[in-house]
Order: C-alpha cells, then structure tokens, then sequence
C-alpha cells in the first residue's frame, strides 16, 4: 500500500468555532486511535487532495506542527452539499498488530461481452468493508469483467482475498450487465388524432310516432279562424 505524507496543524477551535478555520482556507479534522485521546487537528485543501481524490486506499504519514508523528489512514471526508468542498475529515490511527475496517476501493477491468451486445454495465458497489491488519490492506480491489456476458453478474461471494476478511453481505451484487431498456415510443398527439375513430353524432330522439320510410311527419292541425 502506497503512503502519503500529510501536515497538519494541532487546533483548538471545536465546536461552531471550527467555522473560522474554514473561513481562514483551512479544513478541520480529527486523529482518533484505540487507547488514544482524540487530537483536532487542520490541514490544506491541497495537502487533503492525495488522499481524497483517488481510487486506491493510503497510509498517511501525519507529521503535526509539534513534531508528533502517526501513521494512520483516511477514515471519513464530509464535503460542502452546495460548492462539494472538504468541510471535515477523520483519520484512524493503526497499530501494527492490530486488525482494523476500512473500506477498499473497486476498480474494473476490461469490456465485458454483454456490454458490446447491447447490454449495459452497472457498478453497484464502488467500495468493499474489509477487516485485516494495517500490513494487508489492499490498495483497491480489481475486478475483470471481460468474459461478463448479458445477465451476468460479480457477487461478494465470488472474491477471494489473502488475509482479508470481506464484511459485505455476500449475496451482494458488486457488478452487473443487464439488458438494454426497451422505451415505448409515443404516438404524436396529431398522428393519434388522425387515426382516431369520428364519434358518430348523436342521434336526436323526438317526440311522437316515427314517420315511415319514404312519409313526411304528419304536420300539426292549423288552428280554426276565429270569427
């Protein structure tokens, strides 16, 4: 597993006063370990950027401004819902004998079958909870999904990690190819309109005895004259 150095500062706004690191550039965070109090702690968004932005899991080397020194990895990133910027993070230091969960990255590899026959790919689970010593921990997991044809799919159940234990649902789908879906195409207002049977108008029911075919209705009887 690659390793990362991250500087970071010792802080002492908690709380709502985290606000002002942040207003000062700054993301605040927290190095937690077993048996360890809690240091709240500040890094810059650039020195953050290696280990948030990545698809591989990494040992941070956290060297802090009064030359305490932790190896620890990357726990948890909250970003901004409006602007998507690191608002907080935690790191969790490790121990080297010590099992730890943390959560591995999945990459694909490879154009399945199914995919170049129409179907299309999808990638449900993107990180796998594992549990294993900091030794063991897996940069990410790959995953090739060539031979994958229509209606296959990559279970949890599938993997087979060296001293890793996966903590996933095993019947959990990680990756699938599914068939394309069929859109029923809409008929046009107008087109429908045309090919639409015409109403018959209504038929008009009058009073009194139906004239025979070919016979004009009997006229009504001209009042008499008066004299």
């Amino acid at each position: 597993m690659s390793e990362v150095v991250l500087q970071a500062e010792v802080r002492k706004e908690i709380g709502k006063a985290s606000k002002r690191v942040r207003f000062a550039g700054k993301v605040p965070g927290v190095y937690y370990s077993h048996g360890e109090n809690p240091i709240n702690i500040t890094a810059t968004p650039l020195g953050l950027k290696p280990l948030i932005y990545t698809s591989e899991t990494h040992l941070v080397n956290l060297k802090l401004d009064n030359g305490v020194l932790k190896t620890c990895i990357l726990r948890d990133v909250q970003f901004d819902p409006i602007s998507d910027r690191p608002i907080h993070f935690d790191l969790q230091g490790i121990k080297e004998n010590e099992e730890l969960t943390v959560q591995v990255p999945v990459v694909l590899k490879g154009s399945p079958k199914g995919v170049k026959d129409g179907g299309t790919l999808q990638h449900v689970i993107h990180k796998l909870k594992v549990s294993c010593l900091p030794k063991n921990i897996p940069e990410h997991v790959e995953l090739d999904v060539t031979e994958l044809g229509m209606n296959d799919s990559i279970h949890v159940r599938d993997l087979k990690l060296e001293n890793v234990t996966l903590l996933d649902n095993e019947s959990s789908t990680i990756v699938a190819v599914v068939p394309p879906t069929i859109v029923k195409e809409e008929v046009p207002a107008e087109q429908a309109a045309a090919v639409a049977p015409t109403s018959a108008e209504p038929e008009v029911i009058t009073k009194g005895k139906k004239p025979a075919e070919g016979e004009e209705a009997a006229k009504p009887a001209a009042a008499p004259a008066k004299k």
